[in-house]
């Protein structure tokens, strides 16, 4: 089956967006045993778009165009498909409804710049967007079916997901079945992970598809095997992989590291709370992303100096003299005080040197001292990250919540992250 993709929009052309839609249709298509024929990018330009609609769904056997669903006058595809198939735009009855839902669940009245996005070909029926306000719609012309889709990453993968997906199936009378499973990691690199199977694992067997994809902070491996037959394949090789790889998985499927740390202190109906320095709120922010984080979590502290240490946390004056702020010492005690002050089960405090300025010999760029635990029981440790002050502050953050995760699981918190990177340095 030959699946082509059209993405549209003068932003992805002039580089002020970049393309991250073709490459999540490309990995969901996986599922199904299929990769895409050609990938074609346009701006937003009506003739350019109507010629290459035409041009590629005369030898694709299913073409996805991505982009131009809005309500603005660049937005082009519903017209660009009107006169590549010769089809009249019309108000198209389904899709009004379901703008005139999404709009009354905001308290939002709809614009003609609205109503633009229910003006679709005839002879299309729509594709439902949960997300967005513009549906998606599909039609089949010259033995092509023609699926057009949002360019808003968010909105696109549940209808991937839920709905292009099947309709491919659907459409190209696919039988076989994929099996994938699906682990998330976090604290290894890719390459650490495709040296450790090269090395364990000479004998991994081809019909076993293993994939990375970087979702920072974290890594996906997927693996994929085709045919009921090979599900007892594909699961002896994902527990060996998973047994293989423990200290670093922290769940299957779609897991967030901030999820999973939500969920491990729900059930232990445990309140964290965090005293931060150089990450300045983003492991407070982290948890609080997520849904329901009001159960695990009241109060926060963003202490980035030495005087807000000692008045909101209590920190010691002779503490801060002696060790400095990036210290074992002045971090036991910022969680310590943390407790103290919110009233909370568990505490994460973190302090260190995010650069680009301000290391020392002693006490270089790159050094972040991390303290987590319950008052009795606070741990400690120290990291080296040299790396660029946004990169440190985002890795350090991931540490951070995966130490406490791990604290409230009972699992081992002595974990080597990305010792494959220290190794290559040696």
């Amino acid at each position: 089956m030959k699946i082509s993709l059209l993405l549209t929009g003068n932003e992805l052309m002039s580089g002020d967006t970049v393309d991250s839609n073709s490459a999540y249709i490309a990995q969901s298509l996986k599922d199904l045993s299929l990769v895409p024929y050609i990938k074609k990018v346009v701006g937003d330009d009506l003739d350019l778009l109507v010629s290459s609609i035409k041009e590629l769904s005369a030898i694709s056997d299913v073409l996805i165009v991505n982009g131009g669903l809005g309500p603005t006058v660049d937005d082009m595809t519903a017209l660009a498909v009107s006169k590549a198939l010769d089809s009249p735009l019309v108000r198209n009855a389904d899709a009004y409804l379901k703008l005139d839902e999404w709009a009354t669940r905001r308290g939002f009245v709809m614009t003609e710049s609205n109503l633009k996005q229910v003006d679709l070909p005839e002879i299309c029926e729509i594709i439902d967007n949960p997300v967005g306000s513009a549906v998606g719609f599909r039609c089949e012309y010259d033995d092509c079916l023609i699926m057009c889709t949002p360019g808003v990453p968010s909105e696109l993968k549940p209808m991937v997901e839920n709905y292009l997906l099947p309709l491919i199936r659907e459409f190209g009378a696919i039988d076989a079945t994929s099996h994938i499973t699906r682990l998330r990691l976090f604290g290894i690199t890719e390459s650490g992970l495709q040296d450790s199977v090269n090395e364990k694992f000479p004998d991994w067997p081809a019909d076993v598809e293993l994939g990375f994809r970087v979702q920072l902070p974290l890594i996906e491996v997927k693996f994929t095997t085709v045919g009921d037959e090979s599900l007892d394949l594909n699961k002896l090789w994902a527990d060996k992989f998973y047994a293989l790889f423990s200290d670093y998985v922290i769940g299957r499927d779609d897991l967030r590291l901030t999820q999973a740390l939500n969920q491990a202190l729900a059930h232990k109906e445990w309140v964290l709370t965090t005293a931060e320095s150089c990450t300045g709120g983003l492991v407070a922010a982290g948890v609080t992303s997520e849904a329901g984080s009001s159960l695990v979590f009241e109060a926060g502290y963003v202490t980035y100096s030495n005087r807000q240490k000692q008045s909101m946390l209590g920190v010691d004056e002779g503490i801060l003299e002696q060790h400095g702020a990036v210290s074992e010492a002045t971090v036991l005690a910022m969680a310590s005080g943390a407790l103290h002050a919110s009233g909370a089960d568990i505490a994460l405090a973190i302090s260190g040197i995010a650069g680009p300025s301000g290391g020392t010999p002693e006490k270089p760029v790159g050094l972040v001292w991390m303290a987590w635990g319950k008052a009795e029981q606070l741990k400690a440790r120290r990291f080296f990250l040299p790396m660029g002050r946004a990169g440190f502050q985002r890795t350090a953050t991931a540490i951070a919540m995966d130490l406490v995760r791990r604290e409230v699981l009972g699992l081992p918190t002595n974990v080597d992250y990305f010792s494959e990177l220290k190794k290559k340095r040696v």
